[in-house]
């Protein structure tokens, strides 16, 4: 039987959980490891948080906020908005207890992943968040790989943010990774959406999602700001920024490897686009307020 798109796209509030925009959690998703949050606070106010048995950060979606507990007082600085370059933030080990608080008001997202390790509580600068600019032509899109395997140490979880201009294709060529084997990584992946408004209203985008002979899923979802599409398995891809409307995805990834590892497989039947990128430029509007990338 084949899933249907509904089950796997969670437009904007249909997982909220005053004061949470979003709550995604192993047992909502069904699956094993990766959660998301997604935090709204008027200025002056605060939340608890809990961490359990999971390792979990907290990144400004647009403002700043103090993280305290564990001993420790951490400030994220924040940025004005996801298209305003990286993030610095904290890390919170499970079985924690933090209290989160912002002067002037934001919007933070708290990736998270079911762990064993406990690791220290500790601040990631946005100075040290790669950036990396991938793809070409249509197909160019840019990364921020700031807590992916070689860029941040944790136990389990692995996130990154994708920045891709209007018109472009992201998460392409489609790709999977729900088959542990020495080419790819079993992770289950979470994509949180934002869209870039236009002069007159909100912005739109799609997600497309399709199966194999091992996993049979199919979505092609419309996405706006604030709606999450989860992946348990299948190909995923594109991400489509439709012309006009600058696009932002949180990904959020864990899996049940004996290794923190970030390895794909490229659908054979589209992998071929890759080759095409070797005499196209990158896109020129990119990068999105950002320095020290990589190309």
């Amino acid at each position: 039987m084949t899933v249907s798109g509904p089950t796997y796209h969670l437009r904007a509030g249909e997982a909220a959980k005053p004061p949470y925009d979003v709550v995604v959690t192993p047992k909502s998703a069904g699956w094993g490891y990766s959660g998301l949050a997604v935090l709204s606070l008027a200025a002056g106010a605060s939340a608890a948080v809990e961490t359990g048995e999971t390792e979990v950060l907290v990144l400004s979606l647009g403002g700043g906020c103090t993280v305290t507990g564990e001993g420790n007082t951490l400030t994220v600085t924040g940025r004005e908005s996801v298209f305003a370059g990286p993030s610095d933030f904290v890390y919170v080990p499970r079985g924690a207890s933090v209290q989160i608080s912002s002067t002037d008001g934001g919007r933070f997202a708290l990736p998270s992943s079911l762990c064993t390790s406990r690791l220290p509580m500790r601040h990631q600068p946005a100075s040290a968040v790669p950036v990396e600019l991938r793809g070409a032509g249509q197909a160019s899109r840019q990364v921020n790989n700031f807590c992916t395997p070689d860029a941040f140490e944790a136990d389990r979880l692995i996130a990154c943010e994708v920045l891709t201009p209007g018109g472009n294709w992201s998460s392409y060529p489609p790709h999977k990774h729900d088959e542990q084997s020495e080419r790819e990584s079993q992770l289950e992946e979470i994509y949180y959406f934002e869209v870039a408004p236009g002069p007159v209203g909100p912005g739109l985008a799609y997600q497309r999602v399709y199966g194999h002979d091992r996993a049979d899923i199919d979505v092609l979802a419309e996405v706006r700001s604030g709606d999450v599409v989860l992946i348990p398995h299948g190909w995923h891809g594109p991400s489509m920024a439709v012309p006009g409307y600058d696009l932002y995805y949180l990904n959020v990834m864990a899996g049940p490897g004996q290794k923190r590892a970030w390895k794909i497989c490229d659908d054979p039947a589209h992998g071929w686009v890759r080759s095409t990128w070797d005499d196209q430029d990158v896109d020129p509007r990119l990068p999105f307020a950002a320095t020290g990338v990589a190309r």
